[in-house]
């Protein structure tokens, strides 16, 4: 890969972590977001921003990552094994926002692009990311604002995809040991090269370009509904469905990891305060409940 043409992407995620650090601050009157920038010995670093304490949010976390390496680790070639020992470059802006209030969903969002030079043929590159929404109580009116700002991301790339990377996105976002989805979804993609170099990137920026449309709507019609304490400990139970999911299955958290990649950075999205409950179970026709028979359902939003 050109090294001009990676820079256009570095110089686009830059600014997209700029862009999204002012957006939740003007959501959040007061809080700012802290820069930590940092190096690797592989090669490459990035800068982390994080806001912590604030009003509307908990704790935010948004990072910006462009490391270098000479193997790739287990995490990248157990479906790549073509890839083993190759020397590799992946950048990309990762965040997750934990808010306060039960009644704002805690949101993810990732675009990413990864080229590798195999030892034995031709240098590969793909692009990868997408944005994903986990309410503790679910809105309908909300849900639907989510797909089909996902599906506009997605339009002009055809008609085809974004119902293709909802599907990936249910099915990724899932934690098996608790037989449950993680939230309402989204989209996800990953190796994702469709229309060469030019195209493909105009996608990833569409995709990064349509995440505060679909999230800051919701946060402010939610932030200041009021909530019982009840709600609050549900929302920290909740979260531990979070925890679980990143530290567990989430290939970019592993990836991270195994890359020996900056801790603190990699476990920037772990929420402030969590708990688990021994065999909790909610009460029949809550809202808790409904969170669970109708939210964590797997359906077409877009049609409401």
């Amino acid at each position: 890969m050109q090294t001009a043409q990676s820079e256009k992407v570095r110089t686009y995620l830059l600014e997209l972590q700029d862009s999204i650090c002012r957006a939740l601050e003007s959501e959040d009157k007061g809080a700012r977001f802290s820069e930590d920038s940092w190096t690797r010995e592989e090669g490459g670093g990035g800068r982390s921003r994080v806001l912590e304490g604030g009003a509307v949010f908990e704790k935010a976390g948004i990072n910006f990552s462009d490391v270098e390496g000479k193997g790739l680790p287990p995490s990248a070639t157990a479906t790549r094994p073509q890839l083993a020992g190759a020397g590799f470059r992946a950048m990309g802006v990762s965040l997750v926002v934990h808010p306060r209030n039960p009644h704002v969903p805690t949101t993810h969002m990732n675009v990413r692009f990864f080229c590798a030079e195999p030892k034995d043929g031709e240098p590969i590159w793909w692009f990868g990311g997408g944005f994903d929404l986990t309410p503790y109580y679910g809105r309908r009116e909300d849900a639907i604002h989510w797909h089909r700002t996902a599906r506009t991301a997605c339009e002009p790339f055809g008609e085809a995809l974004y119902p293709r990377l909802k599907q990936v996105c249910d099915e990724y976002f899932y934690l098996p040991h608790r037989e449950e989805p993680r939230g309402i979804g989204g989209i996800f993609f990953d190796d994702y090269t469709e229309g060469g170099f030019t195209q493909a990137f105009a996608f990833m920026r569409s995709v990064g370009d349509h995440f505060l449309p679909a999230y800051q709507p919701i946060v402010a019609r939610r932030k200041t509904t009021p909530h019982t304490e009840a709600q609050r400990q549900f929302q920290l139970y909740r979260r531990g469905r979070y925890v679980e999911f990143n530290l567990v299955y989430d290939r970019g958290t592993l990836f991270g990891l195994q890359s020996k990649g900056r801790t603190e950075s990699i476990l920037m999205s772990l929420p402030p305060l969590v708990r688990w409950d021994y065999d909790y179970h909610p009460e029949p026709g809550s809202p808790e409940a409904e969170l669970y028979e109708v939210f964590l359902k797997p359906q077409d939003w877009v049609e409401g």
